[in-house]
């Protein structure tokens, strides 16, 4: 299907309408230098002072109703700075995987944004909003193809949510790339307003040879979302790049279901792709629906 042209839309898409609010609230972001306030914010959040942190973090707290009895650090003066505490520790029990074998977790706490097909080679961000698989992918055809027809899962963070993402399946990385871009918020109104928002805002596409097949976790970044890390590379951005890396794997990494395989330093969104034929979403999910990490995302087909 060329890009040009309108697909079929997902049946599990969003019927949401647009409004002048969404606009009024997302075209402010075409104006702020976006890289200069993420890295503004990367400083301020790892700031050590012992009062400030503090002060930082009960405030957060009080404001995004934050539950710390879930996390390993109860107290919030345990932390060492912001991030340390954006990015805590979960208790053991507190996130468990409750699928079965052949079934998918989900890797994230968040709202699922949209869920359904890839149709051809094209995916829904929102009403009336598409984005092409090969433009998220990096401009990759040839990777691209993996994912034609298949399955796509976009979920998104809110500040308030769990920021460690864990695999939904067991898989062996094969290839990260980072791809420089626009740093857009990726809330409810900048995904219905903002064209092709995840194919032109920084990401890390990690892909893994799986049970499923072939699977693509990217981590969107965002405005405010001063860095992204995987477990294997540790941080990955920041430094600003501006021509996309890649890294190759020969087996050197074996990630099993619900293990964490990276975290947000800021909130932001996780895409995820399956092949054709590879896997069905669990039938009761709908886009704006909110998912916890562990719970049953999907089942595998093969």
């Amino acid at each position: 299907m060329n890009s040009s042209q309108t697909p079929e839309k997902p049946q599990k898409s969003s019927a949401e309408t647009t409004s002048l609010i969404d606009y009024l609230k997302t075209w402010p972001l075409f104006l702020l230098p976006q890289h200069f306030l993420s890295s503004l914010i990367h400083w301020f959040m790892r700031i050590k002072q012992p009062a400030f942190k503090n002060f930082q973090i009960s405030q957060f707290i009080n404001l995004f109703k934050v539950d710390m009895s879930q996390a390993v650090k109860e107290n919030s003066h345990d932390f060492i700075d912001f991030n340390h505490f954006f990015t805590r520790e979960l208790k053991h029990d507190a996130r468990i995987d409750h699928t079965a074998k052949n079934e998918l977790c989900c890797p994230v706490d968040g709202a699922i944004s949209e869920l359904g097909d890839i149709e051809g080679e094209q995916l829904i961000q929102a009403k009336g909003h598409y984005f092409s698989l090969v433009d998220l992918l990096a401009g990759d055809k040839e990777l691209s193809k993996q994912f034609y027809k298949g399955k796509f899962a976009t979920i998104y963070l809110s500040p308030r949510d769990y920021h460690r993402i864990h695999m939904p399946i067991d898989g062996e990385l094969t290839q990260m790339i980072h791809v420089p871009g626009d740093l857009f918020g990726v809330n409810r109104a900048s995904v219905k307003t903002i064209p092709r928002l995840f194919a032109r805002n920084e990401r890390v596409i990690s892909l893994f040879d799986t049970p499923a097949g072939s699977m693509a976790l990217i981590q969107v970044g965002a405005i405010f979302v001063s860095s992204i890390e995987t477990i294997w590379q540790g941080v990955v951005t920041p430094p600003r790049r501006k021509q996309i890396q890649r890294w190759q794997y020969h087996k050197e990494h074996s990630l099993s279901k619900a293990q964490e395989m990276g975290r947000f330093n800021m909130g932001s969104t996780v895409v995820l792709l399956f092949s054709e034929g590879t896997i069905e979403w669990e039938e009761q999910l709908r886009a704006k629906q909110s998912v916890q990490m562990g719970q049953l995302l999907g089942r595998i087909k093969l």
